[in-house]
């Protein structure tokens, strides 16, 4: 048998698919030390020496073999040194650094990479070098410079200069001074970015003005902070323009003739853009009994943005639509997306559709995918589509109630019956909607109610995708995964002390599958802990990204998954229908021939940092909405709970708004509040008084600062008396004893075995 650090030494040496086969024959480990050679690696995770991410066993924090990467600094020798872009600090520790190559091969015109680019790289792991960067990665392709600045809302000063307030949060309470003529034509309010000048020993830092970026006067000022911040292209060049202007519908030939199906589009009430479209008849098969034939069309985007073209450039530069309260940031121009793209009914639309016929069980039989030309029969809205339903319908849903919706009602209820024996991770979680007033401001917090026509359409988007990636896999054409990993290790066996804080059992043995989380959440529903657990399991998931590589949907408990159903605002969906051109002959405008798998890396790495990019530009943007909204209630008590736990304090979620803000760990109670992180709470070192995620809190607002979205509460409530922190093993990390081995409140709950459903349909 090899050694430990043998084996060790050869996972991390391998680029492709490495497991338990592949290391037995590089070995020669045969018969009956198969079997120590399981045990050993099992020891070897356990331990954190090794992990399992993909279905594949990796060294410890490997990095992917493509990655995006900020280049941030030189090492002692000049050579350059990156970071990957989207690492997440708070759950995976630092970053590890990678020594920036040049390819050996550069594109023709392509420049030399420098500190603040970002690149994409191809990795592979150093030799162990306790001094040196953990990676080398060679540079595939050096993306456009993002600008080093500081972003802030200029306040003049009587007799010139001014003041910056800085929108980051982390520069809270902290000011810039501008002098005299280093304004750069700024005004009150205006949004600026500036430059930083050496640090004086006493007083401000000094800043000037570089850019003015637009006044924060106007109604779309918040989000536009957002955009700048984060570097999002928000307009489009001339050259994108002009194509989009350029195009013209394109006519029938080529495609089928789908115009007499009564397939309608089912939306948000506001929605602009509209590029799915469903129908469902019951299956006239008496093979079938008791099926449908689900149709799904999606708006063939393919016709209208070529390869190569401007438009396509500019769309995946953007990688998705970004939605603001108060605006929305398109990938395409509205010529595009909102015009020739848009589903609109009683209007001929070109489409690419899906055909799939369901069985009695819900479960799909068969599908097959059409390049045809529809026509919308009728554009409803979610409500008023479920008012139709249920004995509410109106002028436009009284005619097709019974011919059109009444049918996609039963083929949702028979699609239901496959959910749920497949049982997705059942995490349903509120979404909070702000409706803003004629100033641009909030005007009230909604949460919409969730109704049957949210899930119908969910449904059928959902079965749409997994039949896309199965006819791609199955026509081997490589293309774009939305893939879902399952939770690491590290995060299995937090939540395991988790759960045994409160007196429950988790059971090691078994498939990690969604079914286990769903046990957990039913176990402690109508509980004390059930908010607590429900926080907890949502942060012990893994996050979703595009891929070429397939390793499952962990989440929606799917073995292969792609997104297919909004090339409208996602780039991977524009790829994935360009693949199904291809793989089904369906014109000349798919996927190109000679595309190959590292391409496609490339592009699902920009387009997943594109994609976190947008969210966290949203959820600043809402912060600081939040912010304003509150700023005039400085003093007013609010009811919440803590929705985050850090050594340096609670963050606490109000009810009614959403919003999140800072309690400081030194103003709370008169002992020292010691950080248990695996349990998710502060603990008082003398009274044992404690603080938890999912406790319910009242709290006073202190400070409200809308230029960064920060709020500073003071807390009302008092933690829980005499709770007993966590046990702590070595590292300090908890965990000296068994998981539920522990005593806590509540009552003990053993929650159900992971043994594998017969049959295993939908396992990752």
């Amino acid at each position: 048998m090899p050694a430990r650090e043998e084996i060790i030494a050869f996972i991390k040496e391998q680029t492709g698919k490495v497991g338990r086969r592949e290391i037995a024959r590089a070995f020669g480990i045969k018969g009956g030390d198969r079997i120590f050679l399981k045990h050993l690696l099992k020891e070897l995770e356990e331990e954190g020496l090794i992990d399992r991410k993909r279905k594949r066993l990796t060294g410890k924090d490997m990095l992917p073999p493509v990655v995006l990467a900020d280049i941030v600094s030189r090492d002692e020798d000049g050579e350059l040194i990156a970071v990957p872009a989207d690492w997440d600090a708070a759950d995976d520790g630092a970053a590890p650094r990678i020594l920036v190559t040049l390819s050996r091969r550069p594109r023709p015109g392509q420049p030399a990479p420098g500190i603040n680019d970002r690149a994409l790289l191809r990795v592979q792991r150093n030799d162990e070098d306790e001094d040196g960067p953990a990676y080398s990665g060679r540079v595939i392709k050096v993306l456009p410079r993002q600008k080093a600045q500081i972003l802030g809302i200029f306040r003049p000063l009587p007799g010139g200069g001014g003041r910056l307030i800085p929108v980051d949060k982390k520069m809270l309470g902290k000011e810039l001074a501008i002098a005299p003529g280093d304004e750069g034509g700024a005004g009150d309010g205006d949004l600026v970015a500036v430059h930083v000048a050496p640090q004086k020993r006493y007083g401000l830092d000094m800043a000037k003005v570089r850019e003015r970026l637009g006044s924060m006067k106007s109604e779309k000022a918040v989000s536009q902070v957002a955009l700048h911040v984060h570097n999002i292209p928000h307009v489009f060049p001339d050259q994108v323009i002009a194509e989009a202007e350029a195009a013209r519908h394109v006519g029938l030939a080529g495609r089928e003739d789908w115009r007499d199906l009564p397939i309608i589009t089912i939306d948000p009430a506001d929605a602009k853009d509209h590029d799915d479209a469903v129908h469902a008849r019951p299956d006239d098969d008496p093979k079938n009994e008791g099926g449908f034939v689900l149709t799904v069309a999606i708006a063939d985007v393919a016709a209208y943005v070529r390869p190569g073209s401007a438009l396509d450039r500019e769309a995946l530069e953007r990688g998705n639509s970004v939605y603001f309260p108060d605006r929305v940031v398109p990938m395409l121009p509205e010529r595009i997306s909102n015009d020739l793209c848009s589903l609109r009914p009683l209007e001929d639309r070109p489409a690419i559709a899906v055909r799939m016929v369901i069985g009695a069980d819900g479960l799909k039989k068969r599908h097959s995918f059409h390049r045809v030309m529809m026509r919308s029969a009728a554009r409803l809205s979610y409500q008023q589509a479920q008012a139709a339903i249920d004995g509410r319908p109106d002028g436009v849903t009284g005619p097709i109630l019974e011919p059109v919706l009444k049918p996609l009602w039963d083929c949702y209820r028979c699609l239901a019956r496959a959910r749920d024996e497949r049982q997705p991770l059942a995490l349903d979680l509120p979404e909070r909607k702000i409706i803003l007033n004629a100033e641009g401001m909030v005007d009230q917090v909604l949460v919409p109610e969730r109704l049957d026509a949210h899930r119908l359409i969910e449904e059928c988007m959902i079965l749409a995708n997994v039949a896309a990636a199965e006819a791609l896999e199955k026509a081997k054409i490589p293309f774009i995964y939305r893939a879902h990993d399952e939770p690491s290790l590290t995060k299995m066996h937090a939540l395991g002390e988790v759960l045994a804080s409160v007196a429950l059992k988790m059971p090691k043995q078994g498939a990690l599958r969604p079914t286990l989380f769903n046990r957990i959440l039913k176990a402690v529903e109508g509980l004390e802990h059930q908010t607590f657990i429900n926080e907890v399991v949502l942060r012990t998931q893994s996050q979703a990204e595009y891929t070429s590589q397939n390793y499952g949907h962990f989440g929606l408990n799917l073995r292969r998954y792609a997104h297919f159903t909004s090339p409208i605002r996602r780039y991977a969906d524009l790829i994935v229908h360009r693949a199904l051109i291809s793989a089904h002959d369906l014109g000349k405008d798919g996927l190109h021939p000679e595309t190959t798998h590292d391409q496609l890396a490339e592009i699902s790495a920009r387009i997943s940092a594109a994609e976190r990019r947008a969210m966290a530009a949203e959820r600043e943007t809402i912060d600081r909405l939040i912010a304003y909204h509150l700023a005039d209630k400085v003093g007013a008590t609010f009811e919440g709970q803590i929705s985050g736990v850090t050594k340096s304090g609670l963050f606490v979620k109000l009810d009614h708004t959403g919003a999140d803000g800072f309690v400081p760990a030194s103003t709370i109670g008169d002992d020292y509040f010691r950080y248990e992180e695996y349990g998710h709470a502060l603990v008082g070192d003398r009274t044992g008084e404690t603080y938890r995620l999912g406790d319910r809190v009242s709290v006073k607002l202190v400070e409200a600062a809308p230029v960064q979205g920060a709020l500073r509460f003071e807390l009302l409530s008092e933690g829980r008396k005499g709770a007993a922190p966590l046990p702590h093993g070595r590292r300090g990390r908890p965990g000296g004893g068994k998981p539920g081995g522990r005593k806590g409140a509540g009552t003990k709950v053993r929650i159900g075995s992971t043994a594998r459903r017969k049959g295993g349909k939908g396992r990752t």
